[in-house]
């Protein structure tokens, strides 16, 4: 069941199988995705990692993932596009800059507690409900059961995966912000120090704030780690040469993309491409 509004707006609300398992591999710009498992068999891989979901799981996807299906039983898509719903002006924990989609270098992944299935199936029902209707307050309706579905995910997330769940301070705010400025601007910015400007903050403080609510990483790691998840997919999944990546990644020559790819990935760009044609090729077919 898809949403079209006049101004854009657009959602989509289905039930995934092996038969139409192709609508995970569509990429639509602007668009946010929530993956709920229905069966323990669902194997996807992502950004060219293998992933095992099981039951009940729920992985959230933005706009950037790469998703190839391996094996689909059966799950849930629910998938919108920020004309529809992006809350980013006014409540970002909730929104698309806040903890279930504040970047696409990591792959937000939680289960659905036995206690709180009832409430996600009735939301389901009645959003499936919501989507044949056909009057002036739909898509209203659609926005709050989206907003509620959100919040209910994002209160379980928090709880299974943040280790300071219960401390909503500034600091966990700022690392959520950085976060979202580093997916704004990484093609751009490669400094810690762009970014503690844009944050008004002095690259010190930052180091500090990841030292205690980073989960180990600096912030130039994430930086990198940005950067190199762009790298590894344009050079995966499209023909771009090494010297277009390397100006579309905010670099003035291929040399200097070169030599930050290796310090990376231990090879040149050209021989991860190699060894990935190398692997396809040795496939079993």
């Amino acid at each position: 069941m898809e949403f079209k509004g006049a101004a854009n707006e657009y959602l989509l609300l289905t039930e995934v199988t092996a038969a139409n398992c192709h609508l995970l591999k569509q990429r639509m710009p602007s668009t946010l995705s929530l993956l709920w498992m229905m069966d323990d068999a669902t194997q996807l891989k992502i950004d060219g990692k293998d992933y095992s979901f099981e039951r009940q799981e729920v992985v959230c996807l933005t706009e950037f993932h790469h998703v190839e299906v391996g094996q689909v039983a059966g799950l849930r898509l629910v998938r919108f596009n920020r004309p529809f719903f992006c809350i980013i002006d006014h409540d970002s924990e909730v929104g698309c800059r806040g903890i279930l989609f504040f970047g696409a270098s990591r792959l937000p992944v939680f289960s659905i507690p036995d206690k709180e299935l009832e409430k996600f199936d009735i939301l389901w029902r009645m959003f499936s409900i919501e989507m044949q209707s056909a009057d002036a307050l739909q898509i209203e309706m659609l926005q709050v059961m989206l907003k509620r579905l959100l919040i209910l995910c994002t209160r379980i997330y928090k709880t299974q995966k943040m280790a300071d769940a219960g401390r909503q301070n500034g600091d966990i705010n700022l690392v959520r912000e950085f976060n979202f400025l580093v997916e704004q601007h990484f093609k751009t910015k490669h400094t810690v120090a762009e970014y503690a400007a844009l944050l008004h903050k002095s690259p010190k403080t930052l180091s500090n704030l990841f030292a205690r609510h980073g989960g180990g990483k600096t912030p130039l790691q994430l930086i990198q780690e940005r950067k190199m998840l762009e790298a590894n997919r344009l050079l995966r999944y499209t023909d771009m040469p090494a010297t277009e990546i390397a100006y579309v990644l905010g670099y003035e020559d291929v040399q200097t993309f070169s030599r930050f790819f290796r310090g990376q990935a231990g090879l040149s760009p050209s021989e991860y491409r190699e060894a990935l044609l190398l692997r396809r090729e040795n496939l079993p077919i």
